[in-house]
């Protein structure tokens, strides 16, 4: 029987030590913390979406060869204001709230204003991100939540927009090995202009910022800045890819209304009802130079279509290839409203988008003789192609390495050089995974782990400490348990074998989650 997908998930504040089944790598020392929606009804109201749910953070702490495990909710000013009206208040994305109806006019007054010019949630239920030495918990809006990430306090509100123009922002920054992070968000209608801007977020900070525990932010810097094709109708992004010495954003043809997004409450419909897929367009590949910061002079474009994450990107031989998981429209957000996930509902939906794990390849110094209709991808081991058309334009084609894999997660140790392994889960049939998997992107293979009534979530891969090869590791991944009599638990793979190695399980409830980050001892 499917969970209920719509049913608040309790929190486990205290810490309690989970039932090991197996052997832990002694190496395996850290913290995995994980986010997502957990609470989707207050009172007599319901969110309308699973993923506007009030966030519920996890954490799962591996030492010396014991697990210990808590979770709590995120108290950001959305938790508060919600729970102290006995009722949801501020909007999210596929759910507008409106006031009470026994409020007066001037209240409704001042309502219908913020939600013209909209002051977004705090609800950060998709991801962890680090900026410096801090954690936070963070959606897709100018405002993040730090939190501790031993016992989950929640921590000060943190604005974008108090250090640059941003009205969204996504929730996967990438990182290179000083701890420098970067990210990149929109600014919309911005002095007249709307705008990607790319940042960067550097890790080092001064004795004084630390002592008056300054946010990381203060010294965010701007590399670029990348115009919108469209002035009121940006595209949606989730995910960007970095190499070593180039950024990929992908400006697709799913995009945001901004007029519209201003005139949903009064119209009575939801944010998301502005979001519009168009197939009919194309999508633009925007490759930028990392140390100059400005976008290289070749235009690359493929056909429609919706990434919500990449894989990874690097560079080879006069190329930029990056792997990305794409769809063929926008049906899988569809999928996540609440009546779809009704308990007992069949996994199997034929209106669902199968993903395809699809590999571009970038020819950065195209030779000028070329002639029209050439293909300039000269890589041998991908069919991907980029075509010269008469203005100089590459119209690129994917190759298509496999079907029905997500939220995929590599060797962050090899993050922006080229890979081999991705792990992901597997979902073919349905935008709701039953098993994991790991790709091997040279054999086109994959090797799964499933279990009866067993549903796990985000897959991630632990580095052993100097390890010898790129699945020289552990794959971590949480998974929600129906068998009767026996509570969620904490999986740990072989990453080589993908072989059980063992199982943790915390006596409690788990839930199905977004995305987790994982802390080693001593970080």
């Amino acid at each position: 029987m499917a969970p209920d997908y719509s049913k608040n998930v309790p929190e486990r504040p205290e810490p309690h030590k989970a039932d090991v089944k197996g052997s832990l790598p002694s190496w395996l020392q850290g913290t995995l913390l994980r986010n997502g929606p957990g609470i989707f009804s207050v009172g007599e109201t319901t969110y309308s979406h699973w993923f506007d749910g009030m966030a519920i953070m996890h954490s799962f702490t591996f030492k010396d060869g014991e697990v210990t495990y808590r979770s709590k909710y995120l108290r950001g000013d959305t938790y508060q204001a919600n729970i102290a009206a006995k009722r949801i208040v501020v909007s999210e994305m596929g759910t507008m709230a409106y006031p009470d109806p026994s409020k007066n006019f001037i209240v409704k007054a001042i309502t219908f204003l913020n939600h013209t010019v909209p002051d977004f949630t705090d609800n950060g239920a998709s991801n962890i991100i680090k900026y410096g030495n801090d954690y936070y918990a963070t959606s897709e809006t100018n405002y993040i939540r730090k939190i501790d990430p031993v016992t989950l306090e929640t921590q000060e509100k943190v604005d974008y927009l108090k250090y640059l123009a941003v009205n969204v922002v996504t929730s996967h920054p990438h990182y290179d090995k000083e701890g420098n992070a970067f990210n990149i968000g929109t600014s919309i209608a911005e002095k007249g202009k709307t705008k990607y801007t790319l940042f960067k977020v550097p890790h080092r900070m001064t004795l004084m910022d630390r002592a008056n525990n300054t946010s990381a932010l203060k010294n965010v810097e701007v590399i670029c800045t990348v115009p919108c094709r469209s002035l009121l109708t940006p595209s949606y992004y989730h995910s960007f890819g970095m190499t070593e010495n180039y950024f990929i954003f992908i400006e697709q043809p799913f995009k945001l209304d901004i007029v519209k997004m201003a005139t949903a409450y009064m119209r009575g419909v939801n944010w998301a009802s502005c979001l519009k897929y168009h197939p009919e367009d194309n999508t633009l590949i925007h490759l930028i130079d990392r140390k100059t910061g400005k976008e290289i002079e070749t235009k690359y474009y493929t056909g429609a279509m919706i990434v919500y994450h990449h894989v990874n990107a690097f560079e080879d031989d006069g190329h930029v290839v990056f792997d990305a998981i794409a769809y063929d429209d926008n049906s899988l957000y569809e999928m996540f409203y609440l009546n779809k996930l009704k308990e007992g509902a069949d996994l199997k939906d034929d209106s669902y988008s199968i993903p395809t794990y699809r590999r571009f390849a970038l020819p950065l110094h195209p030779d000028k003789g070329t002639k029209a209709g050439d293909n300039l991808v000269k890589l041998k081991y991908t069919t991907a192609s980029a075509v010269k058309e008469k203005d100089d334009k590459l119209i690129c084609q994917a190759e298509v390495l496999c079907q029905g894999l997500e939220l995929p997660r590599i060797n962050y140790d090899v993050n922006g050089k080229r890979h081999r392994f991705v792990y992901g889960c597997c979902v073919e049939r349905s935008a709701l995974a039953t098993e994991i998997g790991k790709f091997d992107t040279e054999t086109k293979t994959m090797v799964r782990w499933s279990e009866e009534n067993c549903l796990p979530s985000e897959p991630l891969f632990i580095p052993r400490p100097n390890g010898e090869a790129e699945d020289d590791g552990v794959v971590l991944t949480s998974v929600i348990n129906s068998n009767q009599g026996q509570s969620g638990f904490i999986l740990v793979l072989d990453a080589k074998t993908f072989k059980e190695v063992a199982r943790a399980y915390v006596n409690n409830e788990l839930h199905k989650d977004m995305h987790g980050f994982f802390i080693p001892h001593g970080n």
